[in-house]
């Protein structure tokens, strides 16, 4: 027997409220999480190791490998039955994040002697995204063509990424500005179909990809910020 599920979109009022809620506040706190983790891993991973995450360009594609790969299996994880398994697949994703980060916010800190650039990227994100998220909620306008864009650019974006890895180049300040733009599209995107892909009660999962794409806009902001000092 096939079970029949209620997309928010479908769902009461008060359902959908609650949704919203929990999916934000979900969010929240695994930015937080990952701010703690992320200072853990800074005072207790050897400056050795993190240097070498990036300067030896196999090794990085390793870890861009297994980022893609965990990310993979976390927003399956996500979308489970069983709430436990959810939890599993977020935190596991915050962990995953907090580890591919170490390198640009360690030479971050390293090249700025100080923590403020970093405060400028957090504030810049969380900015546009709530500047994004207000767009999407208030706004009548259809956002679906938005994957087409959005699932071309990744492919094209990741593909320069590992030539840029592999011929050992820098991409440069107009590929951080389109991924800041490919960024904001995903938020626009994610923050809309949120009530047409999930059920009220996976929140979990839209928490996880709303968090995927503001870590990927702080990546470049703080990488366009970082290249200006």
């Amino acid at each position: 027997m096939e079970i029949q599920t209620t997309l928010v979109s479908q769902a009461t009022d008060i359902e959908k409220g609650e949704f919203y809620k929990k999916t934000y506040l979900h969010v929240g706190f695994a930015l937080l999480a990952f701010a703690l983790v992320e200072y853990i891993l800074l005072f207790n991973i050897p400056e050795e190791y993190i240097i070498a995450m990036v300067s030896q360009k196999f090794a990085w594609l390793f870890i861009l490998g297994l980022f893609w790969l965990g990310s993979t299996l976390a927003n399956k994880w996500t979308l489970s039955q069983s709430k436990n398994v959810q939890y599993l697949g977020l935190a596991f994703y915050v962990l995953l994040e907090a580890i591919i980060f170490l390198p640009m916010i360690y030479l971050a800190v390293v090249y700025t002697e100080s923590i403020e650039v970093l405060k400028q990227a957090a504030l810049l994100t969380l900015a546009l995204f709530g500047g994004l998220t207000a767009v999407a909620f208030l706004s009548n306008k259809d956002f679906s063509f938005l994957k087409n864009v959005i699932v071309i650019g990744g492919f094209v974006s990741l593909g320069l990424i590992v030539i840029a890895i592999l011929f050992g180049f820098n991409l440069g300040l107009w590929f951080s500005l389109g991924m800041v733009l490919l960024a904001s599209a995903s938020i626009l995107y994610e923050t809309q179909k949120l009530k047409d892909v999930y059920s009220p009660n996976q929140y979990v999962g839209a928490s996880l990809q709303l968090f995927a794409s503001i870590m990927l806009l702080f990546w470049y902001i703080l990488r366009i910020l970082s290249s200006r000092k």
